[in-house]
Parts: C-alpha cells; structure tokens; sequence
C-alpha cells in the first residue's frame, strides 16, 4: 500500500474521532446546568456524518450450482441530515421517530487500467425509523432504533478497452442499530450511533434486461455516525426525578465488550491492479483491562489492553463445499483522551497497535482443513462516548477503524492482501475505586 493509501486510510478511520472531539468544544464547561432542566420530549433536527462498510453477497447460477461469493466488500464516507419527534413517556423512557437523508461514497474499486476501471458507490438514499431510549442519566440516553432503508447505488466505468458507462438501480430492506446521546450545551445533543442494514436482493443486470437470477447481489451495510443535533424547547422544564452518579474518572478498571463489523481487504497485484475489495462481515467479544486519569479543566486520558475473539468472515460456496477467509482472534495495545461534557458522560478518542491473526479455511462434507494462516501488525483509530451508570460501572459505545499490514503470498511482491477493519462495540466497565 502507497504512502498516500495509508493516510487515506487514517483519515477514513478518523472522521468519527475529529467529529466527536470538535462537537465536544461545543460546552464550554461540563453541562450541568442544562442536565438539570433539560426537555428530551420535542422535535429535533440534526446534522453529522461518519465512515462505513459494505459486504455484497454475490449469487449465480452461471458459475456453478448454489455459487454464492459473500462478500465483495467497500468502504468509505457519508454525511446526513435528521429531523425527528421524541416523547419521554416517563422520566426515563423515551420514544420516538425519525427521518434521515445521507449521501457519500461508500464504494467496492477496480482499478486495473488500462483493462478495466470500475466501481460501484452508494450515492444517497433515506432512512425512516422508530427509537426507544433509557436515560442512564439525565443528560445522557441510550437507545435502540430500528426501521425501513431506501439507498441509490451506481456502477461506473471508465477507460480500459471496455469503454466507459455507467448505471444505478434502488434497493431498499432494513436497519437496525444502537446509540448514545448526550447534552452538550443548551438545547443541543451530541450523538454516536451504528447501524447494520440489509437490503433485499437485487438484480444489479436489470438496466441490461437480464432476468432475475443471473447475477443477484444481497448488501449489507454497517456504518458508525457522529451527529449533533438542535432540540426545540429543550430549556422549557422537563427536569428528570433522578441524580447522576458520582463518579471518579481515575483509576484501574476491567471491562467487556461485544460488537460487529465488516473487513474490507484490499487486493494488489504487483501496482499493475488493485481490487478493494474482499469483504467480510460478522460478531465479535473483546475483554480488556485499562487505566484513566482525570487531570484539571474536564479532561481524561488512558491506556488499554484488550484481547477478541471474532466470528468476522469472508465466504465463497461452490455447492459442495466452501472456503472461509477468518479474522477470528487479536488483541490491541491503545490509547485515548477524552472530554467530559458533564459529569457522567466523557468523549474519547483512541489509537495504538493491534494484531490480528487471519486463516484462510477449506471445508467440505464436515471436514475442514486451514490452508494458509498468517499474523499481521497494524494500527487502530477512533472515538466513542462513555457514561456512567453508578459509582463504579460505565457503559460505552465505540467505533475503531483498524488497518494491517499487507501480506504476500507468492514472495514476489507480485500478489498481496492488505487487511482493513471497520467495527463498533458496546461495552461495560467496572472500575476500581
């Protein structure tokens, strides 16, 4: 991977961490005051963006009975626009709807000119959907959200001896995901969310006149947000009947987390062609032990060792048998700082080294055989919010963007894979008094 490739790459994976860092320089000092009077009922409207992964399960019967290849995978950026109504039906329930427009360039890339030249991007499309959310505290809530997704994708091509076109389709299914939210100042919110959406199988040939059936593609996408939003009459009353916890940022604490993700590993054939890429998708548990210190003017900062175990694949079936490409277990060595927008709720940013080991697997009939394992160095990058939830427990939603180092299988420098990760977890700590 090229100097510049490897900067892109750490801008991709920074976006959440700048966003959530910059929104938080929105409170001047930690949101006491508006906690305390804050109205979660009303209309909002919002603005963010983020980073996201796609994996398209590509199916046909033209290959070879019940060939189905999952995935091919892309990456990228996106922004977004909300508007949306809550209503506190007690003084820690919340429900509520929404409406979301985004637009960016979550895209798969071939890049073999002057043979061929193509992508395929996710362009824009809308969410709606309905959230239920839990004041942990009150200035800070957690939701789950679910609803319907509508997305525009397009294929292009340019140059090669192929010539140069182009065309979309629409696909539409559904999302689910999970969030936190938090009052920075005022009347306005800072939130962090993720979202795992499937679409129904699309026939991306349709435009040419093929029937269904000849060359059909199932998406799923995962992608993590940063958004602030603008509550209407959140300063008219609506105090919550309970007290944040008292909590102490210093000190030693053990943690778990669980989450989900997509691998997008990028392939490169001697700087001749490059395909980005092979995608994969799956869940993950991490456990981890850490250490933070709470220095003057709201400010915290840390280090934390964590290890995983992952179910993160990639997926070719030929009918009688398959092959997976796992990333199934690591550990990553991290720092991070962090800012309290009140007293229970800290925004965090985070990176260091992580390793990752990948096998490459064969099965058929019930056997199964690992034809190819390798351990591969890289680096993480993120951001996430955290709350306390009593004196000693936190909970935490995360987002890290994590790259490896490039792996070559023939010593020629000729073939390589470069392994790449998005992924999101919620978590849980218990510190140390």
């Amino acid at each position: 991977m090229t100097f510049g490739k490897t900067w892109q790459a750490l801008l991709l994976g920074a976006v959440s961490a700048v966003a959530i860092n910059s929104a938080s320089f929105a409170a001047d000092s930690v949101a006491e005051a508006p906690a305390a009077g804050f109205n979660w009922s009303g209309v909002y409207v919002g603005f963010g963006g983020g980073v996201g992964a796609n994996v398209h399960e590509v199916s046909s019967p033209l290959t070879a009975p019940g060939f189905s290849f999952n995935g091919i995978g892309g990456e990228g950026v996106f922004g977004e626009l909300t508007v949306g109504y809550d209503y506190l039906v007690s003084p820690r329930f919340l429900v509520g709807g929404l409406v979301d427009a985004h637009f960016g360039n979550i895209a798969t890339k071939i890049d073999a000119a002057p043979f061929a030249d193509a992508s395929i991007t996710e362009k824009y499309g809308f969410d709606v959907g309905v959230r239920a959310g839990y004041l942990v505290t009150p200035s800070t809530l957690g939701y789950v959200l679910g609803g319907y997704a509508w997305q525009k994708s397009e294929l292009e091509s340019s140059g090669g001896f192929g010539g140069s076109g182009s065309f979309d389709w629409d696909k539409d299914g559904y999302f689910l995901g999970v969030g936190v939210e938090t009052v920075v100042a005022s009347n306005w919110t800072l939130k962090t969310e993720y979202r795992y959406t499937r679409f129904s199988t699309a026939n991306i040939l349709s435009e040419l006149g093929a029937p269904d059936g000849i060359l059909d593609t199932d998406t799923s996408r995962h992608t993590f947000s940063v958004a602030a939003n603008y509550r209407f009459g959140a300063q008219n009353g609506g105090a919550a009947a309970f007290e944040s916890p008292a909590y102490s940022w210093t000190g030693f604490y053990i943690g778990g987390n669980v989450g989900a993700g997509a691998a997008v590993h990028e392939l490169g054939f001697g700087g001749v062609a490059s395909f980005n890429g092979v995608g994969g998708e799956g869940a993950f548990g991490e456990l981890n032990v850490g250490y933070d210190h709470e220095f003057g003017g709201n400010w915290v900062a840390g280090v934390q060792l964590g290890g995983r175990y992952s179910g993160v694949t990639s997926e070719i079936n030929f009918g009688p048998g398959k092959l997976n490409l796992d990333a199934d277990y690591g550990f990553d060595l991290l720092a991070r700082v962090g800012m309290k927008l009140n007293e229970s709720t800290l925004a965090y940013v985070l990176g260091g080294y992580s390793w990752q080991h990948f096998d490459l697997v064969a099965s058929s009939g019930g056997n199964s055989q690992s034809l190819i394992d390798w351990n591969a160095g890289g680096f993480s990058v993120g951001g996430g919010l955290e709350a306390a939830v009593t004196n000693n427990m936190t909970v935490n939603l995360e987002y890290r963007y994590a790259q490896y180092q490039s792996e070559d299988f023939d010593s020629s420098g000729f073939f390589e894979v470069t392994p790449s990760s998005h992924t999101v977890r919620v978590g849980a700590k218990y510190k140390f008094n």
